[in-house]
């Protein structure tokens, strides 16, 4: 592996020190993300726009920052990636969608998350791909073609922030930003070895509003879980455009955390009742339990008991989806992903006393996990069931079930309830990554980062597919 290499791999964090020392400069560091983006992302595809100039043109203004040691913090000159669904100035936001013109729009505004990014002197490399409208699991559709898994090319990234998740896996960005209204982040990041963060429900502003509604956050894709903390104290500025955002919280970084779990108390459900695992993946799941437990924490085995909540989050689901084609005419069905227009098929004529009994769902529960976090910190499960499965597909060869929620019984549930919820790499099966994910109670997004920076310290994983 070459110098380039090397920095290309680095941690947002030891950037910041490199650049603090000048033992590296932002431009050599994002001059070695482009070459490595020219190189691999034809097979890769993680990116469906990379701007050149205007990377290279921040990164030079970071530099003279850094170099007059007037830095804006620790993002200055750290190279990010942007989800082709985020509002981004100068660019077109195309969603995965051929129904999206870039000619219709002069593309002058940025999302809250970019305009933070923005002001924390963020290299901004491009935007990653997404599924039409982030509307399934895995990244691949009419417009950008088929993302593919770093580790393995023939496998999935994931998705829907499959491009994000990829670029960061593959060292094609250091950081970046995506959406999350059913696993968008958390599924992504488990299969692609790297660290996938949903915050609580309105902690990351969000404008436009997500057409899915209240299911969808914003977060942090990073290699690690520091990382992970320093990108969502900055994203986490109030924008008054979203008005369901709560106040800019404390900041989470440089909390005096100690280095031991002692009197963390840990719930674990293998399955919350209706999932099923691989073998591997339990394996590795159990075994962090037993990590977790030699860091002094409590970790009692739930039986949850919960039916499979599905069909509640497929009518609030759909129901955007549905909402995302209303101005595109009766027309559009014809022009997006098979895919979506066939769930489309299976998943319409909802009454609102549908959507409302869906919402009755969610609200039991949010009750029910409250109850849970008065006895426990956080519930420890799987981040998916199964390790990366072939790319180019809704849902893994031999499902009963053409929804891509049938294969991601750990996630959605967490969408529905606003919980915040990690995805952090467990192991190594054949190549491929799996994850164990942590969920906390609402608002007590501290308290989970706190468990996964501690389990990530006493599991190293290695942080890319190199």
């Amino acid at each position: 592996m070459d110098s380039a290499d090397s920095t290309r791999f680095l941690s947002a964090t030891a950037l910041a020190a490199a650049y603090r020392t000048g033992e590296l400069s932002p431009v050599d560091v994002a001059t070695a993300h482009l070459d490595a983006i020219a190189a691999h992302n034809p097979a890769v595809n993680a990116y469906c726009l990379v701007d050149e100039e205007a990377a290279l043109g921040s990164a030079r203004a970071a530099a003279e920052r850094h170099a007059a040691g007037t830095a804006l913090g620790p993002l200055d000159g750290v190279p990010v990636s942007i989800k082709d669904l985020f509002l981004t100035a100068g660019w077109p936001t195309l969603r995965g969608s051929e129904l999206i013109d870039p000619s219709d729009d002069e593309w002058t505004a940025d999302a809250p998350v970019v305009a933070r990014l923005r002001e924390a002197g963020a290299v901004l490399l491009g935007k990653t791909t997404t599924p039409e409208f982030g509307w399934k699991g895995v990244t691949h559709g009419p417009r950008c073609g088929i993302t593919r898994n770093p580790w393995d090319h023939a496998r999935t990234s994931g998705g829907s922030s499959g491009g994000s998740a990829a670029a960061v896996g593959a060292g094609l960005s250091t950081l970046s930003v995506g959406t999350d209204g059913g696993g968008s982040i958390r599924i992504p990041a488990s299969f692609c070895g790297i660290v996938g963060f949903k915050p609580t429900y309105g902690r990351v502003p969000l404008y436009p509003a997500s057409p899915f509604g209240t299911l969808a956050h914003a977060g942090p894709m990073t290699r690690t879980v520091a990382d992970c903390i320093t990108m969502l104290d900055v994203l986490c500025g109030f924008d008054s455009r979203d008005w369901s955002a709560t106040p800019t919280p404390q900041p989470v970084s440089g909390s005096a955390w100690p280095d031991d779990l002692a009197g963390v108390r840990i719930a674990y459900s293998p399955d919350l009742g209706f999932g099923t695992n691989s073998t591997d993946v339990q394996r590795h799941t159990d075994a962090a339990a037993e990590v977790l437990r030699g860091l002094g924490a409590t970790v009692e085995p739930v039986d949850l008991g919960w039916s499979d909540p599905a069909w509640a989050y497929h009518i609030l689901w759909f129901s955007g989806a549905a909402k995302v084609l209303r101005p595109f005419g009766s027309k559009a069905l014809g022009k997006i992903d098979p895919g979506l227009a066939a769930a489309l098929g299976r998943h319409h004529g909802h009454t609102a006393a549908d959507y409302l009994d869906a919402t009755q769902v969610r609200m039991d529960l949010g009750v029910e996990m409250g109850r849970l976090h008065e006895e426990f910190d956080v519930l420890l499960t799987p981040a998916t069931p199964t390790v990366a499965f072939e790319a180019g597909v809704d849902v893994p060869a031999g499902s009963a079930d053409p929804d891509w929620t049938s294969w991601t019984p750990y996630s959605y549930p967490f969408n529905l309830t606003q919980q915040p919820a990690i995805s952090v790499p467990s192991g190594i099966v054949g190549g491929l990554p799996t994850a164990v994910q942590f969920v906390g109670a609402r608002h007590h997004d501290a308290t989970v980062l706190r468990v996964a920076s501690a389990y990530e310290a006493a599991q190293p994983f290695p942080e890319v597919a190199r």
